[in-house]
């Protein structure tokens, strides 16, 4: 099993207080949870996403441009500047990682936060 929860776990994100709650509690429960079942072949995990090329990314960098008075592409560049890959993330880098956590290759990954955020979040656990 694979839960998609935020990076802003490790980061919390300011005005998203119940958001970043609700998120914590699924990923302390996963924490638990893995352990438990992990003796009979289940595997549960978290990804953790960054910003990727979709189309709530698309909405927030339009907000940010009408905000700022900005092009689009501007606000997009903007937010790739604060992501040390300086490029969001795709989806079939989403997906591949996703498939491998489902697969029997990551048969030994339990109760783990996986981070696809281009080296945003900085971390040491």
């Amino acid at each position: 099993m694979v839960n998609i929860t935020s990076g802003s776990v490790k980061a919390p994100i300011a005005q998203l207080g119940l958001s970043n709650a609700a998120r914590a509690g699924l990923t302390g429960y996963v924490a638990g949870t893995a352990r438990q079942v992990a003796q009979h072949g289940v595997t549960i995990n978290n990804m953790l996403p960054g910003i990727h090329a979709t189309d709530r990314a698309i909405s927030l960098d339009t907000g940010v441009s009408k905000a700022q008075g900005i092009d689009m592409a501007t606000a997009k560049a903007q937010r790739e500047a604060t992501i040390p890959a300086r490029r969001y993330g795709t989806a079939d880098e989403f997906g591949a990682m996703c498939a491998f956590l489902c697969s029997q290759h990551a048969g030994f990954i339990v109760g783990q936060n996986i981070v696809l955020d281009g080296g945003a979040i900085n971390a040491t656990i």
